[in-house]
């Protein structure tokens, strides 16, 4: 397992491992509901909807890995910068720097 001492060095490899445009679809998706989610909860003055967070944000991300992208996601090995990854994928697919 590689080492990587910034964020801005995992970045690339975090982006190679996205490679799949169905993979990428899927975690915008799931990022999305994660939103969507937080808003309801913040909406509803009710927190029991966060627990479904991480089940939509994981759900469809690691479907993606699994059905489409073949591999293991990077949370495994790399979990603070592989949801750093999430999100700035999310911006950059936002701002039209990822293709979706």
């Amino acid at each position: 397992m590689k080492r990587y001492t910034s964020f801005r060095e995992f970045y690339p490899f975090y982006l190679s491992e996205h490679a799949n445009r169905m993979c990428r679809r899927l975690h915008f998706v799931g990022s999305l509901l994660v939103l969507a989610i937080i808003f309801l909860a913040m909406a509803t003055a009710d927190a029991r909807w966060l627990w479904l967070a991480p089940f939509a944000g994981y759900g469809f991300a690691w479907a993606g890995h699994f059905f489409f992208e073949k591999n293991r996601p990077a949370t495994f090995t790399h979990p603070l910068y592989s949801l750093l990854g999430d999100w700035a994928m999310f911006w950059d697919i936002l701002n039209r720097r990822v293709r979706l």
